[in-house]
């Protein structure tokens, strides 16, 4: 991770209570909370699934 410049984000309680009152309707819980991550902490994520598109992160397509 180091070599890749890929940094450890340690996920707090302020992160796990976001993710269970982001105003979405998706409900997996892993997705909640990598988008709550995001957003707290001002990240974009990369992927092309649709289910990030909320407006309330940064997405950067997956250049596959």
């Amino acid at each position: 991770m180091q070599q890749a410049k890929f940094i450890e984000i340690p996920i707090t309680t302020v992160h796990a209570l976001r993710a269970g009152s982001l105003p979405i309707d998706h409900r997996d819980p892993f997705d909640r909370m990598i988008m709550a991550t995001a957003e707290i902490e001002n990240l974009p994520v990369i992927t092309y699934d649709v289910a990030f598109k909320t407006g309330l992160i940064q997405v950067i397509p997956d250049p596959k």
